[in-house]
């Protein structure tokens, strides 16, 4: 497989990216890794980088993008924080990503299992994580408030879960009201912004609907 370049990169469709990460997806899940030549990757991308696709995801060690996606060297830009949550950092790695080397999509990548949300679900309070996991606890409001007989029960996997895709959607929904940059772009169908959940269990990353 072949480098983006600054003519394929500006020629790229926004559903043309999300179809490049689905196909990635399933190589992965049925073990057909694109043949890459790594050092030829490697001398190519030192002279400039154009990656379709800039995709925040949590620290988790189960979710190794460039794996789960089946990309190599320069395609993709990988952000990454327990819990994938946004802060204003990360929001300009988006919209120095798009606006300015041309990325046609933004990944908000959460997963099953999620040791950040477990956490959120358990109250923990500990140093800086306490203030990080105060991000995530919005997404079990509001999934009390969609079911009052939601309890967000940390040993039951269904419920880290459903809080897990209530963080993506959080995430998805604070990019489009805090950078009005990115906002911008998808309104004009330069980029898309989804969200995604990768199972550790599989290997398949399901996307949400656009």
């Amino acid at each position: 497989m072949k480098n983006h370049t600054k003519l394929t990169l500006e020629n790229l469709r926004p559903k043309e990216a999300h179809q490049l990460l689905v196909e990635g997806n399933q190589r992965f899940v049925n073990d057909l890794k694109a043949k890459r030549n790594h050092q030829e990757r490697v001398l190519s991308t030192s002279h400039g980088q154009f990656p379709f696709a800039i995709i925040l995801s949590c620290i988790d060690s189960r979710v190794p993008v460039e794996l789960v996606f089946d990309q190599g060297i320069g395609d993709v830009f990988s952000v990454r924080v327990a819990g994938n949550v946004i802060n204003k950092d990360i929001l300009a790695s988006m919209e120095y990503a798009c606006k300015v080397t041309g990325s046609k999509i933004v990944v908000v990548l959460g997963h099953t299992h999620c040791g950040a949300v477990t956490a959120a679900c358990k109250d923990v309070k500990m140093g800086h994580i306490t203030e990080l996991l105060q991000k995530i606890k919005p997404a079990i409001a509001i999934s009390k408030k969609e079911d009052p007989n939601f309890i967000c029960d940390y040993n039951n996997p269904d419920d880290v879960d459903h809080v897990a895709i209530e963080n993506i959607h959080i995430a998805i929904d604070r990019i489009r009201k805090e950078s009005p940059i990115l906002a911008e772009m998808e309104k004009k169908g330069e980029i898309e912004i989804v969200g995604a959940i990768y199972s550790v269990q599989t290997g398949e990353v399901e996307f949400f609907p656009w």
